[in-house]
């Protein structure tokens, strides 16, 4: 990992299944190429995409900032993380956002309980100001 700086790093975690692979993998990097698309010019923040199972397995990673995408079914870290950080957004049997609106935790977990609904979670994460909400954090973190 040479390559790359893990203290600038922002991760988005899709699950290995074949569904999340298929269905979940080109919403992460949509979601990814927001990221990058949104982040100041002069940033030293990186995105990157990467598997559950990659997450969890490396502890260096573990401290980044973290975006995981797709629900407790096909994600592994979405299970873990539906356990552990607050909903900011919940639209009950429908759809979820969930991180921590004060910034403390710098992880999120965008998922719905089919694909056309894990799409409706993450459009709305990105227009509804959830997004940004997040990038403004880990910035002001940054900054200290």
């Amino acid at each position: 990992m040479t390559d790359y700086d893990l203290d600038k790093m922002i991760l988005v975690v899709v699950g290995t299944t074949i569904r999340a692979e298929d269905m979940d993998r080109p919403l992460a990097n949509q979601l990814a190429a927001t990221l990058r698309e949104r982040l100041p010019a002069d940033s030293a923040w990186q995105c990157m995409v990467v598997s559950d199972i990659y997450y969890i397995n490396n502890e260096e990673f573990q401290p980044c900032p973290t975006i995981s995408i797709g629900g407790p079914g096909v994600n592994h870290l979405s299970r873990i993380l539906f356990h552990e950080l607050p909903p900011a957004l919940a639209v009950d049997g429908v759809l979820l956002i969930q991180m921590d609106m004060g910034m403390k935790d710098h992880r999120a977990c965008i998922w719905g309980m089919d694909h056309d609904t894990t799409v409706e979670a993450l459009e709305t994460f990105l227009e509804k100001g959830y997004l940004d909400h997040y990038l403004s954090g880990i910035l002001a973190a940054d900054a200290l």
